[in-house]
């Protein structure tokens, strides 16, 4: 008999599987509802911002630091400043603010 974490693997390969082959098999023409396309196109950017916010907040030894970090990246991004600047910011915040945190 299988251990249970082969079913585990077996089930993840399956649902993937699906996830990717079904819209292929499903969807043969070009969609065009502009709700669904819509929907479709911000799929990607909430994903990751699902899987990016909350590592950013525990990455650091304490939560105010992440927060802090987090936001003042966000207001770099907000004045256009490039990927490298924010990521600067953001590591010479969580710098300053752990030794005050």
């Amino acid at each position: 008999m299988m251990s249970n974490t082969y079913i585990y693997i077996l089930v993840a390969a399956i649902v993937s599987t699906i996830i990717r082959v079904l819209p292929v098999t499903v969807f043969r023409k070009n969609i065009k509802n502009r709700f669904v396309r819509s929907f479709l196109y911000y799929v990607p950017f909430v994903t990751l911002a699902v899987m990016t916010f909350p590592a950013i907040i525990d990455a650091t030894q304490s939560k105010i630091s992440g927060i802090l970090a987090l936001v003042c990246g966000t207001l770099a991004a907000w004045f256009n400043m490039s990927l490298f600047k924010v990521a600067c910011i953001c590591c010479a915040v969580v710098f300053i603010a752990e030794f005050f945190v």
